[in-house]
């Protein structure tokens, strides 16, 4: 690892100070240009004595403005003490997690895996339409049916055309049969150019595309193509409980990655992750943004300090080997209701080295679901599964109370 590591509560805490001081101090300075301040004073106490103690409420509280991409270019300078803080969990996850080439990436922080995805869109979109004049519809976006809900939000929001590829009902590996199908029916119809999106982990069934089954088909035809891996969920398990994984920036037809760092990190929602390739992001540059320093390369525009500051202190609360035990933990915990499912005879999917167990309904009551919150992939009578996420706060005295009252349904001892 070469920039991630743990830090004492002593440590964390002068950093962030520091970076606090090299910010503007709205308090204190003469700025007068900025659309911004502090935190309104008689809603939040900047004095509160407790603050001092609190790195990432000072941050909230100071109200830092993270505009534009702090990877590219130049950015406002009256931030560029936590600017800074916001590099650094980028170089975390790009160099030590996803094995990208130092000072080899682009990205920022983003307001979730949504904005992340649909940015990874964006610049594939325009870069088809800037290198090869490409028409809208002449592009199209690949992906999976299980494949997250932003992505056709993007594709509408971008107006270019969607194919959802069918996945095995039992396995939820990619139909290849179905996929070539469709692509060479896209192709027929002059479809030239392919957003390729994989999915390191899917929401419901934590089911981890290969991306080779696109890739190797697109190159056999001939197209061209870039691939987005949406690692919103996966991107803080897989790498660490899976060390074979090849699915990062080695990978040189790997182009961007989302990363979420308000699920598994448990940080503040708000904290989604987009990492691209040098020479990527330039594509989406706002050049109407005078008025910020080093324009606006991002979806959102805006953005809060403070939820880099808080990103940072759970990297390095943790360190790298802090982290992979407590992914390993999970994984413990998975393994155990992975076994008692298997006792009860309850089929069930779980990717291997993911913390997602989804249980086929028919095997689950309505009621019991209902009472543990398990989510449903349809909210309507077509549904068909249940999911469970082995999260932080699911011990195993919790699932054994849950594997008793499956017990209870089927009229077993418990």
């Amino acid at each position: 690892m070469k920039y991630w590591k743990k830090l004492s509560t002593q440590e964390r805490k002068e950093i962030i100070e520091k970076a606090l001081a090299d910010n503007v101090d709205f308090m204190n300075d003469n700025s007068l240009g900025y659309p911004a301040s502090k935190l309104d004073n008689r809603v939040f106490y900047s004095d509160a004595p407790f603050l001092k103690d609190a790195p990432t409420l000072q941050t909230f509280v100071a109200n830092p403005n993270h505009i534009g991409c702090h990877t590219y270019g130049t950015s406002e300078k009256a931030f560029k003490g936590t600017q800074e803080i916001e590099r650094m969990v980028l170089k975390v996850l790009a160099v030590d997690v996803f094995k990208c080439e130092d000072e080899q990436f682009d990205g920022y922080i983003a307001t979730g895996g949504t904005e992340a995805n649909i940015e990874a869109m964006w610049i594939f979109r325009n870069l088809f339409k800037r290198e090869y004049g490409a028409k809208n519809d002449e592009i199209a976006i690949l992906a999976s049916d299980d494949t997250h809900y932003s992505i056709p939000k993007g594709a509408n929001l971008l107006q270019v055309d969607l194919l959802s590829i069918p996945v095995h009902f039992e396995t939820r590996e990619i139909d290849r049969v179905k996929l070539n199908e469709i692509v060479l029916n896209a192709k027929n119809q002059g479809k030239k150019y392919f957003i390729v999106i994989a999915n390191l982990a899917t929401t419901m069934f934590g089911s981890v595309d290969n991306p080779d089954v696109y890739t190797d088909l697109l190159e056999e035809l001939n197209l061209d193509y870039r691939l987005h891996i949406d690692g919103a969920y996966g991107g803080f398990v897989y790498p660490f409980s899976n060390k074979d994984s090849e699915i990062n920036f080695t990978n040189p037809k790997i182009s961007s990655i989302t990363i979420d760092g308000h699920k598994m990190l448990q940080a503040p929602y708000g904290t989604g992750v987009f990492l691209c390739r040098k020479g990527l992001i330039e594509n989406v540059l706002t050049k109407e943004a005078e008025y910020v320093e080093g324009m606006d390369l991002t979806l959102s525009g805006s953005r809060s300090g403070a939820n880099a500051v808080a990103f940072w202190m759970i990297l390095f609360t943790y360190g790298p080997y802090g982290w992979f035990e407590k992914v390993s933990l999970l994984q413990m915990r998975t393994d155990w209701l992975c076994n008692e499912l298997d006792l009860l005879k309850i089929p069930y999917f779980r990717e291997e080295k993911m913390n997602i167990v989804t249980v086929r309904s028919e095997y689950i009551k309505k009621e019991t679901a209902d009472l543990f919150d398990l989510v449903p992939q349809k909210h309507n009578n077509e549904n068909r599964w249940y999911k469970i996420v082995l999260m932080d706060h699911v011990e195993v005295d919790d699932l054994i109370v849950f594997i008793n009252a499956l017990k209870k349904d089927m009229n077993l001892p418990v």
